[in-house]
């Protein structure tokens, strides 16, 4: 998983990341010498954040306290309770018109049936990951947005609730994906402060993120450092064309 270590830095580097990339690996099988998640999580989404101190593999029952995550992530083998407290939670929310009963049908479900998670820094993950997810400010997702539009050719889309459901949505899709979160995974991870917003790249493509978001980081903090030149003359009453300022900032 070498490959894994170069794509990391690199990704941590042109987008000064906080979070380390997280793998999402989907598996049939528990992997030899992967450690299973202990404790209990509120909700699937803790688990990324976990991650970014280690590898770890989940099964149904860790996630069952989110009853809407199982969903997305089409978890095999739910226990008796999990329908009714899945239609007891849908109830409630349709009370609050928060989620309409045709808003479900339009909710992101992954396409095959999930036996195990295994949840890992991108960096040290034991298995080839099914999806990458990135923690980042505006700033860093505009480079993101940049970099997506040239790999995806279209502009990614902006989910809302669940967070959850963006796994779903970029590997269903295979194109990159924007999650806003939702209320839940606001609350559950600090990670995911208000600032923060959640991406979800398909792992098949990562390579060519990767390849564009450096170039185009680059390309911003140049870009960035002329208009900020540009602004301080204007300001103080200059009218620089752009080779002028080019050659200002190149001087």
């Amino acid at each position: 998983m070498n490959q894994y270590v170069d794509i990391s830095k690199t990704l941590v580097q042109c987008l000064r990341l906080a979070l380390p990339p997280i793998a999402v690996c989907l598996t049939d099988q528990v992997p030899a010498g992967v450690p299973r998640h202990e404790g209990a999580a509120p909700a699937g989404c803790v688990f990324w954040q976990k991650a970014a101190s280690g590898a770890f593999v989940t099964s149904t029952p860790d996630h069952e306290l989110c009853s809407i995550g199982v969903y997305t992530h089409n978890m095999s083998n739910p226990s008796g309770s999990y329908k009714p407290e899945l239609q007891t939670v849908l109830k409630v929310l349709e009370q609050m018109q928060y989620v309409r009963p045709q808003d479900v049908t339009e909710i992101p479900v992954l396409q095959r049936e999930v036996s195990h998670v295994v949840y890992a820094p991108l960096a040290a993950t034991p298995l080839p990951p099914d999806v990458v997810l990135l923690f980042a400010h505006s700033g860093q997702g505009l480079v993101i947005t940049e970099a997506v539009q040239q790999v995806d050719a279209n502009t990614p889309p902006a989910l809302g609730r669940p967070a959850c459901a963006v796994v779903a949505q970029a590997l269903n899709t295979q194109r990159a994906a924007l999650s806003l979160g939702c209320c839940g995974a606001r609350a559950y991870l600090d990670a995911l402060s208000d600032g923060v917003a959640l991406w979800a790249l398909p792992a098949a493509k990562l390579e060519r993120y990767v390849s564009s978001i450096a170039t185009l980081a680059k390309a911003n903090d140049v870009l960035g450092q002329f208009h900020r030149l540009r602004r301080i003359d204007v300001e103080a009453g200059a009218r620089p064309t752009y080779e002028q300022s080019m050659a200002r900032l190149q001087g």
